[in-house]
């Protein structure tokens, strides 16, 4: 009855005209956001080009952090346009948790300015996936619902059957970041890839980039030569 009850909020959300999901007011362009509300989200201004992780200081020259130049991790270039607090956080937390599919539009939309400005495109956006029963539970990807708007927008094709999420891995919220590098340990299986030099990895979030850590190795291990990971949002870790 969930899955039917979200395919009714997608139908829905696709007929009405925009207006700002966090205060009602008429949205800006064709997005669901105000002006006021998006001058109001933490834009990401200085980070690690590699994993996003946010610097206190600010630099003009690309910097990598402490954790990246200690352990690079598998995956070349991050890109995200938000800090993961406030109203960005509550967009995300409702599309994940609360079922608000209304805000998996917006966040592609949001994503795909920044990307169209600020990144190389690749070859092919890969969704990072669900486990089959966490789909079940949730009626739906997040990360595929945001990636089908960013497709469109930058004209970019989706993959989402060559690579499958085998391991029911529990939700790494409160999770150290051992415990998340355990946790994501084999959890992706890597099938039949198109013939492309370079991926980008889409998630909603990134804390500790366990997650798209493993996924990048396993796809630089089928012979993909960049990939990047995008992302609504990053998360401010310790360096």
């Amino acid at each position: 009855m969930k899955m039917v009850n979200n395919w009714f909020d997608i139908i829905q959300y696709s007929l009405l005209s925009t207006s700002c999901i966090l205060c009602n007011k008429p949205g800006m362009k064709h997005m669901d956001l105000c002006v006021a509300c998006y001058n109001a989200l933490e834009k990401m201004e200085n980070q690690c080009y590699c994993c996003a992780n946010p610097f206190a200081i600010h630099s003009s020259a690309p910097r990598l952090c402490g954790k990246c130049q200690k352990n690079l991790p598998a995956f070349n270039k991050t890109y995200s346009p938000f800090i993961h607090q406030g109203a960005i956080r509550y967009l995300i937390n409702q599309l994940k948790f609360n079922g608000a599919y209304k805000n998996s539009r917006l966040l592609g939309l949001l994503l795909a300015n920044y990307l169209e400005k600020n990144a190389e495109l690749p070859e092919l956006i890969i969704p990072v996936p669900l486990h089959s029963n966490r789909y079940k539970q949730r009626g739906f990807n997040q990360t595929h619902e945001i990636a089908k708007t960013i497709a469109k927008e930058l004209n970019v094709a989706i993959n989402i059957s060559c690579c499958q999420r085998i391991k029911n891995t529990p939700h790494q919220i409160s999770l150290t970041a051992k415990q998340r590098l355990k946790n994501i340990k084999n959890a992706f299986l890597i099938t039949k890839l198109p013939s492309v030099n370079h991926i980008a990895i889409l998630d909603d979030v990134m804390t500790t980039g366990a997650t798209a850590n493993e996924l990048a190795r396993l796809l630089k291990l089928a012979g993909i030569n960049r990939v990047d990971v995008w992302l609504c949002a990053r998360a401010k870790m310790d360096r």
